[in-house]
């Protein structure tokens, strides 16, 4: 089997880049190593940057979305019972994020592709990279129980942090950038309307809580845990009464609840990986970076890396020139590590660490204090949060 580019994953990294070499004329082969139903329905990021929200629309996919996503024009932090509003569009001209799930996004682009676009081939586990510094890379591959090699120009790993991509590039030309942190995140879907028609970060001296929802009807939650901790030592009762606990607040503003119909625990870690090219190899998403999820960047980051891929292809092949696919790594690590950035500094804002000094939680309320009397400090927060520039 022979194509341009080889694309290692069918998140929704792997499964937009499709879609954009599709309308650039530029044809590919999509592996992907779970089966359709497993990729549509893995829970995990389901806030989309305004950047993200206008790529998805350009490239055909963004009509569901459009009817059944919620726009969402600011957040709300809650520290010490007060409730401050972030308005996103006041502060960076415009700008607004939208909540509409991750498997909604896969599924949507899912559909294109099987309908329009090239290969893509479920339960496909790709099994090694090679010849990433040659002319000719390929991948190895095993697909209904048969050993077959996928012939490309270009690779692109998006096939997520314990993927096959990034073990390819020599060691000796790698630094890891990485930090893990103390806590981790209990979270619950519920069937209950969410009890605030937009995000609440709160700061409390139990801990983080964030509310957030999947839709009109369903509700996803968070509280900052012990790292370790397992989902199911909490009872349902007592996460409802712990949230009630963070989120309160001073007004009459009252936490619904609702039957929770899945919960677990989320790692908290953030982790960058240099280079994200190696010859023809090219890493996007959590092959490369990962951020822990209180900035919601890490599905972002991802969209900003294969938009980035398909511009520098475009271009060698229109103009001839390399100039952009050779500035990769490079283009793509600036955005990344101002993603790095923004969500330590919110998760650094916004969690209790364990051996937390009164001193240090002074700062932390100084910091919030901020954000809330300062036009400036609120800008820096919803201009990244909206989203950097794409490139």
């Amino acid at each position: 089997m022979r194509t341009t580019v080889g694309i290692i994953g069918a998140g929704p990294a792997g499964l937009l880049l499709a879609r954009l070499l599709h309308g650039a004329g530029i044809d590919s082969v999509v592996l992907e190593s779970r089966d359709r139903a497993y990729v549509e329905h893995r829970q995990r990021a389901g806030i989309l940057e305004q950047g993200t929200v206008d790529v998805l629309r350009a490239a055909g996919a963004g009509q569901r979305m459009d009817r059944e996503g919620l726009r969402h024009d600011g957040i709300e932090l809650r520290y010490d019972r007060r409730r401050h509003r972030v308005d996103f569009p006041a502060l960076t001209g415009g700008r607004s994020v939208m909540v509409y799930a991750q498997t909604e996004v896969c599924k949507d682009l899912i559909d294109l592709q099987l309908k329009e676009g090239g290969p893509l081939l479920f339960e496909a586990e790709a099994l090694a990279v090679e010849g990433a510094d040659t002319d000719r890379p390929h991948v190895r591959f095993r697909h209904e129980g048969v050993e077959d090699v996928l012939e490309c120009d270009y690779v692109v790993g998006c096939d997520g942090f314990w993927g096959v991509s990034r073990k390819a590039i020599p060691a000796e030309l790698v630094q890891v950038f990485e930090r893990t942190y103390p806590f981790g995140w209990l979270g619950i879907l519920a069937d209950v309307a969410p009890s605030h028609d937009e995000l609440v970060y709160a700061r409390h001296d139990r801990g983080f809580a964030l509310l957030s929802m999947r839709s009109p009807s369903v509700s996803r939650l968070y509280l900052q845990v012990p790292e370790g901790t397992d989902a199911e030592a909490w009872s349902d009762d007592e996460i409802w009464a712990e949230l009630e606990r963070r989120l309160e607040t001073a007004d009459d503003w009252r936490l619904e609840r609702g039957p929770i119909t899945q919960k677990s625990v989320t790692p908290m870690r953030s982790y960058v990986h240099e280079p994200m090219r190696y010859g023809r190899l090219f890493l996007a998403g959590d092959a490369a970076h990962i951020v822990p999820p209180t900035g919601a960047k890490g599905l972002n980051l991802a969209v900003g890396d294969v938009v980035t891929f398909a511009r520098a292809l475009t271009y060698e092949k229109e103009k001839g020139s390399a100039q952009l696919l050779d500035a990769y790594s490079e283009t793509c690590l600036r955005r990344v590590w101002q993603a790095e950035r923004f969500s330590y500094d919110m998760t650094t804002l916004l969690h209790r660490a364990p051996e937390v000094t009164p001193f240090e939680d002074r700062l932390q309320l100084a910091r919030l204090e901020r954000i809330a009397g300062s036009a400036a400090a609120g800008t820096d927060l919803a201009e990244a949060y909206t989203g950097l520039p794409f490139g």
